[in-house]
């Protein structure tokens, strides 16, 4: 029995994996969410359902020439794609990641690539997050149309992750909070991997 049929067995609630989840996670107190942390091992996951993942982005961001990822770390990322091919979901990594070439993943705008996928540029602010976060979601299994409601937020945010004007002098957040996903964010792309459909055909 397929994932849609268990699921209609349960109530019609679609089970969702959570790939890469810091072990604080707010995932952790959301219903329906299965999720893989550190201790874990995301590796080890099995498949079977749509995704969420946030793999490692250290190696991939405007500051990658400063990081020092663990020697698989970028090879995270990169399975992470495939994941989310396989089985529907969506994944989240900072606007302007190279991982978007290293992969071939349609930028903003571009349209779907031959897996479906297709990439929202917003910021997370918008999901209550303190600084702008201008984020990169790449998306399988969903149109744009069926995405769950986008909240607009309009506004400049009153802190920043790390400025680079001269004269912005916004406070930054800490490593934490640059880490966590705000829960309504958090619950905005479980409802959305739930809307993605595993081995749908997705039609202009």
């Amino acid at each position: 029995m397929g994932v849609a049929g268990v699921a209609g067995l349960l109530g019609g609630s679609v089970m969702v994996a959570v790939l890469f989840a810091r072990h604080d996670s707010v995932y952790k107190s959301i219903p329906g969410c299965d999720v893989w942390d550190i201790k874990r091992d995301a590796r080890l996951w099995p498949g079977g359902s749509p995704v969420v993942v946030h793999p490692p982005c250290r190696a991939w961001g405007r500051l990658r020439t400063f990081a020092k990822p663990r020697p698989d770390e970028k090879d995270l990322a990169r399975w992470a794609v495939a994941q989310v091919r396989r089985w529907g979901g969506v994944l989240e990594h900072p606007a302007g990641s190279t991982l978007w070439a290293d992969q071939n993943l349609p930028l903003h705008g571009e349209g779907r690539d031959e897996h479906g996928g297709w990439t929202l540029a917003a910021p997370q602010k918008w999901w209550g997050h303190k600084a702008e976060k201008a984020t990169w979601f790449y998306i399988v299994g969903c149109v744009p149309s069926e995405i769950p409601m986008l909240p607009l937020v309009l506004g400049d945010a009153l802190y920043v992750v790390q400025s680079r004007k001269r004269h912005d002098h916004r406070p930054h957040i800490t490593k934490a909070e640059r880490e966590h996903t705000p829960e309504a964010l958090a619950r905005w792309l479980v409802e959305l991997a739930r809307r993605c459909r595993i081995g749908r055909k997705v039609v202009a």
